[in-house]
């Protein structure tokens, strides 16, 4: 009995040990920060372990790490001549290899091996970047409570950034209209990427875009470098990861959010090529059937999809096929309902059907014509639509108290198209270790559909009138961008960049011909930097607005909207306080003028717009708008080492805006101030598996709004405000705690995470908007209500990957 016990005890002892014995592969690639040309002969070491792991990377500037313990690991990447680079705390798991994308900087003062050491973990991918910008990694979008892997989501926990509400994921960038974002994928600027998105609007409710396809990705505040146009707010810069080109590796996922499966792999071992895609569909209406509050009785579908192919070729260069997709479509059918429901997605007057769809596709070559210059060319094709239908309700209260329909008559029917196809042309050249250009174009050849007829209500109140067309165009409209951008170091601690961009929009012959940019980087010692930027940015209007006829106005009377314009001036101080925790404050100043606002004397203006799902139907506007933002901001985080993370931002703000009638008000945006703290905490289970919990708490001032014209709101079944004391009041300020807790499971080739996001779980009513919801079961009852964001909400999901 004894032997038999002591041999099951040792074979359970190896079953644990070939268990704890677990590891796994990291690849990579290293390349020149400036010339993104491949680095040969970089010496790549595990930074974190007692025993020696390191390699070299080949002449591709590729590397392999075999044997790497499971967990956080950090790496560090050596070349003579070259700035030292870290990679810390990057998890290593089981089901997938690691692919790392790393990118060096070449030393002024040259011939030192070790000159200064830069973390990667938070440096732009941009080297022409230097103020109100950070990198953000796919890891940070899955850690952060609350986010749900959408990066827009993500980013409201930076500094100057918050959300417009929770039922979506549009950010307010320093008190700006959501509509300044710029999204750009793969350096192509790109339509709204997200369901149920809305003409206008840079948002939605959920993101098109996989937070799995991604690669590290910049996000830019203001002040952003020459190459980036068409925005005045900020810019998402996405890039999309290569498949692994050594083993195919798949992932299945059951969420909330939607059932998705995901693969990559070789497509040939021998050449190096690859392949990743992913899809997925909404699986909301399961969750409506249990009961879980998912802010409408309506139930949203949607699916979406992306995929890219990489084909590396002989002499560094590549080519790469790329895409993503979604379609959408919602049924908001007020006719069903016996009693007054809460609904956040649509009027509650009518029954509405509503779909979306977008899509980008493209083809990207990069191909070195130097040893010190690299070329990049991609075409594309981008489109986006939303189609809607709206019928309107007139209904009683029959004699137990519930809703009875008597008729249905249709009151509005729109379909907007717009398609785009681009061209763009990137040179990176390396002059000498000081000097560095960026150079290029962006053109977008637009074509335009948009075709609308609504009727509304005669003055009896019960008849409607003749369906009036108020958009009918089929045109099409050149946008083109030519840009250069330089960069000179005066040493390591001292750089200065500087850029010219030009703007011209065939639609409305708008033209900015010369948008300077310039920016200063000082690296004091002791941890300390100093950094400046300036710059002029324009944007094109929401291109619907072009288009808009007024019933009983001759022409399109709104087609020479001018460019809106914004000047940025911002500064910044960072401090390393210890080895892994940094202070950051950041001033800015930013002047918007050339908006667009009414031509009669009014307080609408531009600003105002792009959060929400209304569309809208100015009055004959002239940009003549100014408006004005200025704030400071305070980040402390500390990086992901020792098993815990927290950031802590602050900003302190002001955001105000003249309409056509010359009075200064608070903008929609402008609640003052915005908080933000993040806590993560992992635990590592003797078995390499991983605990996490994270918490999340936001406070922010409330949206502005102002009193409603009762008899306007009648007449017109929307809520209209006074015009003469808009914005003059502010709803109460927005609370909301989350916690996120995962669990993963490693195995060999295998790793399963189980996760939950527990949203506002003190269930915390923030106000919305006000809504025109008239109760016909109670005609005495006040027709304009609050409307609550979503109380507590349980997100979870279940997600497993495996190699082959």
């Amino acid at each position: 009995m004894g032997k038999k016990l002591l041999c099951a005890l040792s074979l359970l002892f190896c079953v644990t040990l070939a268990e704890a014995q677990i590891t796994q592969t990291v690849t990579g690639t290293v390349i020149e920060k400036e010339t993104k040309l491949p680095l040969p002969g970089v010496n790549v070491l595990l930074a974190d372990t007692l025993g020696a792991i390191g390699t070299v990377t080949d002449l591709n500037g590729v590397f392999i790490l075999r044997n790497v313990p499971l967990g956080r690991r950090s790496f560090r990447f050596s070349f003579i001549g070259y700035k030292e680079t870290s990679l810390n705390n990057i998890l290593v798991t089981s089901g997938k290899e690691l692919s790392l994308a790393v990118e060096m900087e070449e030393s002024v003062e040259a011939l030192q091996e070790i000159v200064i050491q830069a973390s990667a973990s938070n440096e732009p991918m941009n080297d022409m970047a230097v103020v109100s910008v950070r990198a953000f990694t796919v890891e940070e979008t899955d850690r952060y409570a609350g986010s749900r892997g959408d990066p827009a989501r993500m980013a409201s926990n930076f500094a100057g950034v918050q959300g417009a509400d929770d039922s979506r994921n549009d950010i307010v960038i320093r008190g700006n209209s959501p509509q300044g974002v710029l999204w750009q994928l793969e350096g192509i600027n790109i339509p709204n990427p997200n369901h149920f998105s809305i003409p206008g609007t840079a948002g939605g409710p959920v993101s098109i875009i996989n937070n799995k396809i991604l690669a590290n990705s910049d996000f830019y505040t203001g002040a952003f470098p020459a190459e980036y146009g068409n925005s005045i707010a900020g810019v998402f810069d996405l890039r999309m990861r290569n498949g692994n080109n050594r083993r195919h590796e798949f992932s299945g996922q059951l969420g909330f959010l939607g059932t998705e499966v995901f693969g990559e792999g070789p497509l040939s071992k021998k050449h190096t090529s690859s392949y990743l895609f992913n899809y997925r569909y909404s699986t909301l209406s399961l969750f409506s059937s249990l009961g879980i509050d998912i802010g409408t009785s309506a139930v949203p579908k949607y699916q979406d999809m992306a995929f890219r192919f990489n084909f590396p070729l002989a002499g560094g260069g590549s080519i790469s096929a790329f895409g993503i997709g979604g379609d959408s479509d919602i049924d908001i059918l007020i006719s069903e309902q016996k009693k007054p429901e809460r609904n956040l997605y649509g009027e509650n007057d009518r029954d509405q059907y509503f779909s979306t769809k977008m899509g980008v596709t493209g083809l990207s070559y990069t191909k070195p014509l130097s040893s010190n210059t690299l070329m990049k060319a991609t075409l594309a094709a981008s489109a986006g639509s939303q189609d809607a239908q709206h019928y309107y309700i007139y209904r009683h209260v029959d004699a137990e108290g519930f809703y009875a329909v008597d008729s249905l008559p249709q009151i509005l029917g729109y379909q907007f198209n717009q398609a785009k196809y681009s061209a763009i042309l990137t040179f990176y050249q390396k002059l000498n270790a000081k000097n560095s250009l960026v150079y290029g174009f962006n053109n977008d050849l637009y074509s335009f559909n948009f075709l609308d007829s609504a009727r509304v209500l005669q003055d009896n109140g019960v008849d409607f009138s003749e369906f009036t067309t108020r958009w009918n165009s089929q045109e099409q409209a050149l946008l083109l961008q030519p840009y250069v951008q330089w960069k000179h170091k005066f040493n390591d601690r001292l750089s200065l960049v500087s850029g010219l961009h030009s703007q011209y929009f065939s639609l409305s012959k708008s033209f900015s011909p010369i948008e300077p940019r310039a920016g200063v980087a000082w690296q004091m010692g002791k941890g300390q930097s100093l950094n400046a930027g300036v710059g002029l940015h324009s944007q094109i209007q929401p291109t619907y607005l072009y288009f808009y006829s007024k019933p009983g106005a001759s022409g399109l009377y709104n087609r020479e909207m001018d460019f809106t314009k914004s000047i940025h001036y911002v500064a910044s101080y960072a401090k390393m306080v210890t080895a892994n925790i940094r202070f950051k404050t950041e001033v800015y100043y930013q002047y918007l003028f050339n908006i667009p606002v009414e031509r009669n004397s009014s307080s609408f203006s531009l600003v105002n717009t792009g959060a929400g799902f209304s569309r809208f139907f100015p009055d004959s506007l002239v940009n003549t708008g100014k408006s004005r933002n200025y704030g400071i901001e305070f980040t402390l985080d500390r990086a992901f080492t020792g098993g815990y993370f927290f950031m802590l931002t602050t900003s302190l703000f002001e955001s105000k805006y003249k309409g056509s009638d010359g009075v200064l008000r608070d903008t929609d945006f402008n609640g003052n101030y915005a908080v933000n703290a993040l806590f993560t905490k992992e635990w590592t289970t003797r078995k390499d598996n991983l605990i996490g919990l994270g918490s999340k708490i936001t406070t922010a001032g409330g949206r502005r709004y102002g009193p409603a014209d009762p008899v306007a709101s009648e007449r017109e079944k929307e809520v209209i405000y006074v015009d003469e004391t808009r914005n003059s009041l502010q709803f109460p300020p927005y609370f909301r705690a989350d916690i996120r807790i995962n669990y993963r499971i490693n195995r060999p080739k295998l790793s399963h995470e189980i996760a939950v996001d527990l949203v506002n779980v003190l269930g915390i009513k923030n106000v919305l908007k006000l809504s025109w919801a008239p109760d016909q079961t109670d005609p005495s009852a006040d027709p304009i209500r609050r409307e609550y964001q979503l109380g507590f909400l349980p997100l979870f999901y279940y997600r497993v990957d495996f190699s082959l």
